[in-house]
This record gives C-alpha cells, structure tokens and sequence, in this order.
C-alpha cells in the first residue's frame, strides 16, 4: 500500500523549533524526488522545500537558512527541521512524493504562536 504519514507537528513559541517526520512506504522511496508543502488557512499550498533521491535541496526564499529538509533513504523516511519559527510558518505542513507516485500525506498542523 502506497502511504505517505506525517508527524512532529505542534505548537511551538516563535523562535522555537520543531522536526516533522514523513514516513513512506508501498513504492521505491530512492527514485522519489520527496517534498514538503504547507497551506496556512486562506492561502494556497506552497512548496517548503524539496530533496531529490541524490540528496540535491531546494527551499523556498523564506525558509533558507532556517529549516533542513533531509531523508534516509534505509528508513524511507524524509525528515524537515525547523528553526527560527515565526507565527507565517503557521499552516499545515504536507509530505508529498513528487516523481512517480505523486501522493500526498494527510498534513501535520504546525502552529507557531506565543
């Protein structure tokens, strides 16, 4: 079964940090170029950042040099790391798998409020 299931979202303090976990599984996780998109409420979705199976990253301008976006490719597992939380990171964050499989993850809300 092809399956995409996000964690480690939360509330957090602006300036905190928190780690999101996308676990996959049901397809060959190498070969996927694997993303992270958020959609805060009234807004349309955007991508956070991507990394391709050869571990080449791409962020969004207002996330460089605050999150990582990392995977393990033993774990089928894409991580991001978030530092320097401000309240416009606000959204719920989604895994996606971008070459191939193309699915979503049911979304983690991260909300960063004080």
């Amino acid at each position: 079964q092809v399956q995409l299931v996000e964690s480690g979202g939360g509330l957090v303090q602006p300036g905190g940090s928190l780690k999101l976990s996308c676990a996959t599984s049901g397809f060959i996780f190498v070969l996927e170029t694997m993303a992270w998109y958020r959609q805060a409420p009234g807004k349309v979705r955007e991508l956070v950042a991507s990394i391709t199976g050869r571990l080449t990253t791409l962020y969004t301008d207002s996330v460089k040099g605050r999150f990582i976006i990392s995977r393990d490719n033993a774990r089928k597992t894409v991580y991001l790391q978030m530092n320097s939380l401000k309240p416009e990171d606000t959204a719920v964050y989604y895994c996606h798998a971008e070459s191939y499989v193309k699915i979503w993850g049911q979304g983690t809300q991260v909300t960063v409020s004080s």
